[in-house]
């Protein structure tokens, strides 16, 4: 007997629709990231509005930052527990982290880049803004689709409005054998929407709703629904969880721009979207009250932590 084909994400093609928006091929990607959102929470999205000379001055800005003293990347510092810089945690220590706000506004990431080079790295700091751009217009793209696959397309606008773009970049040393090991453990994402790209060293790996690991292709921006959308959307969107596992012997490094609900706007499902079949299952919730609970020690080891904080 031979072996089961691998189970695969969905693919979707969602170049060249800035002219098309409600055309036939609007409506033809629009139901496949319905689809795949609704199954899988993420999919693998071919976009070329990204060039390749910008994927590789993003790694090559990615490796430049994590190559710093640790005292200086320690100058990575927020109020936001979840931007400041992380590394050499017991818990998982191949993983580094650092966190960008507002990375699609020069100026918010110049300032930034100044903490880390006080004579300035003006190349690094368009890299990392121009990347953030052309990602946060695919992050656009797609919550259009969503939103319009429900029906409740009035309320784009004040989505975006309400929501800003953190860039996270990530290091994970190699663990230097053939076994697998966690660089990172299983976890939903407690945004709006990450769109993630791993270059060259694999590790990525989805999980779905049937308990199937999904590794997907390396080299693609990977779409995933946060737990905000979830909430947002009643339920009507899957947050899937994902993880990090590593092998052989060379450090990995990837990118991830999470559109995030910006701190003092509840969070709060349409009421298109509650009914008998779809009963509200999240009471309205402020983003930062929920990001700051997700760091108490009663959420520690919570695997739901959002049914836990705003469940009905």
């Amino acid at each position: 007997m031979g072996s089961e084909t691998p189970i695969k994400l969905p693919v979707i093609d969602v170049t060249n629709l800035g002219l098309e928006v409600n055309g036939p091929k609007w409506e033809a990607v629009k139901s496949q990231v319905h689809e795949a959102v609704v199954e899988y929470g993420c999919f693998e999205a071919i976009y070329d509005k990204v060039p390749l000379d910008l994927l590789k001055a993003m790694f090559a800005a990615i490796k430049e930052l994590f190559d710093l003293p640790l005292q200086t990347k320690r100058l990575n510092v927020s109020e936001k527990p979840e931007l400041g810089y992380l590394g050499q945690h017991p818990i998982v220590p191949l993983y580094e982290r650092m966190g960008i706000d507002d990375a699609n506004v020069y100026e918010k990431v110049d300032s930034m880049t100044n903490t880390w080079w006080p004579k300035g790295n003006p190349s690094f700091s368009k890299t990392i803004q121009s990347y953030s751009e052309q990602l946060s217009e695919l992050d656009q793209i797609i919550r259009k689709m969503i939103l319009e696959s429900f029906g409740v397309e009035k309320y784009l606008e004040e989505h975006v409005n309400t929501s800003n773009y953190v860039l996270r970049v990530y290091r994970y040393e190699s663990p230097q054998n053939s076994d697998p090991m966690v660089g990172l453990s299983a976890h939903t994402d407690r945004n709006i929407m990450t769109i993630l790209y791993q270059n060259e060293v694999e590790g990525l790996e989805v999980l779905t709703k049937d308990g199937k690991w999904i590794k997907p292709s390396p080299n693609s921006f990977v779409v995933v629904i946060g737990d905000s959308l979830h909430a947002w959307s009643n339920g009507r969107v899957y947050p899937p969880f994902h993880r990090v596992m590593l092998t052989g012997n060379v450090p990995r490094y990837s990118v991830g721009l999470f559109s995030t609900p910006k701190g003092g706007n509840l969070v709060k499902a349409p009421e298109e979207l509650v009914d008998e079949e779809h009963p509200l299952l999240f009471k309205p919730f402020d983003p930062d009250e929920f990001f700051n609970f997700l760091y108490t020690r009663k959420c520690h080891g919570d695997q739901n932590p959002l049914h836990t904080f705003c469940g009905v």
